[in-house]
């Protein structure tokens, strides 16, 4: 009797880090194994296809490693991911980024490594691929199934802006330690009687600003999808503050958030991804120091000092939440669903509560970000909601 040929599933993590991932892994090859599929790892995100040789001959452990029981259930409770991560996009890769053994293939500065890509795809027998990502990695994942290669897409991101799904690996641990860490810093705030400035991650979508602040983290939010009138966040945070016995309010900022009179986000510095994004940083900067120089209009006359704190990978790092658990452990087992089915070209997701899928292509249609109409009062800078009745689990993070 012939032995059939074991089908092999390929998983990746790709962009930033999150809690969350590792359980994803854990669960999809964990049932991957179980239905006899060869399950391998591809480490750095498309950076490991990219790196492949496609020769039998050389050693590409750096770049894959077969996934067993062991492995995935050592990593499989903790933060990060451990087949690391990167912000590769193969379909714009810097000359300088192009592999030693494709260097007399692909010579212009931004080159376009996809047949490179597949060809390392078959050359390694992947059938289907897992990849887990936010919508840059997952954009990559869409042109690949264009290209015929059959994938599923798992949605992560801290920011919630994946579309096609109410929820992404890692924000509810984000919205976790955005609330516990804004309380932990009230006392500094109310012992010195000053504002509080925090700025959080979001950089198109403010859910991880808005969130936080209906489960009670600041008083006013400021967030990406509405420019923002820095005198008038002065004027309410200075009422807040009046009105709270030990004299403090509390903001938070998202990192892609503008003031009315700027023409562009804030940045760190110049330096462009694959993706075309430049580095966030500095908007908590800037509103800690006109609310400083504003305040003394609201304060009669005498100015009011500010706490400024920047949480970044703070509420990236570590182990994820319960909800960060549960959610990767289903996600990893829905898709694997959908390739025991046969179905590709598909996202996981949620929707109003139930577990789901949707076509890939809506990573690439559009962008989901917060319904200010709906969701944001901009005269108060704060959340707004008129019911929870079927509402998702976060409020306002539907995106149907």
């Amino acid at each position: 009797m012939v032995k059939k040929k074991k089908k092999t599933l390929a998983i990746l993590t790709g962009g930033g880090d999150v809690p969350g991932l590792n359980p994803a892994i854990r669960a999809a090859t964990i049932r991957a194994l179980s239905e006899s599929y060869r399950v391998l790892g591809i480490r750095r995100g498309w950076a490991g296809l990219v790196d492949v040789v496609p020769d039998k001959k050389v050693d590409n452990s750096p770049h894959v490693v077969e996934l067993t029981h062991d492995i995935v259930n050592r990593a499989g409770r903790t933060g990060g991911t451990f087949l690391h991560t990167s912000r590769t996009r193969p379909v714009r890769l810097p000359l300088a980024a192009v592999p030693e053994h494709l260097r007399d293939r692909y010579q212009d500065e931004i080159n376009d490594v996809t047949p490179s890509v597949l060809e390392a795809i078959d050359f390694l027998g992947i059938d289907f691929m897992v990849p887990i990502g936010g919508d840059d990695t997952l954009s990559y994942a869409h042109h690949l199934h264009t290209q015929g290669v059959k994938c599923v897409a798992i949605p992560k991101t801290m920011d919630n802006d994946v579309p096609g799904t109410d929820y992404c690996i890692g924000f509810s641990t984000c919205v976790t330690r955005t609330v516990e860490l804004t309380h932990r810093l009230r006392t500094t705030a109310g012992s010195h009687e000053r504002f509080l400035v925090i700025e959080v991650f979001g950089r198109y979508a403010g859910y991880t600003a808005l969130v936080p602040t209906l489960a009670g983290a600041a008083h006013r939010c400021v967030i990406p999808e509405h420019p923002f009138d820095v005198a008038h966040l002065a004027e309410l945070l200075s009422e807040d503050r009046a009105a709270n016995p030990s004299h403090y309010s509390v903001v938070l900022v998202s990192e892609g958030a503008t003031m009315s009179h700027q023409d562009e986000m804030s940045f760190e510095g110049s330096e462009i991804d694959q993706y075309g994004h430049r580095k966030l940083g500095g908007i908590g900067d800037q509103v800690a120091m006109e609310l400083k120089r504003l305040s003394p209009q609201f304060n009669s006359g005498r100015r009011i000092n500010v706490v400024n704190q920047r949480l970044g990978y703070l509420v990236r790092c570590g182990d994820p939440d319960a909800i960060d658990s549960i959610v990767p452990m289903a996600f990893g087992n829905l898709a694997m669903d959908l390739v025991l089915s046969g179905k590709s070209g598909r996202l996981v997701c949620l929707r109003n509560g139930c577990y789901d899928s949707v076509p890939i292509d809506v990573v690439v249609g559009r962008k989901k970000v917060v319904d200010v109409d709906k969701y944001y009062s901009v005269k108060r800078l704060r959340p707004m909601y008129k019911s929870f009745e079927r509402q998702p689990l976060f409020i306002m993070t539907s995106d149907f």
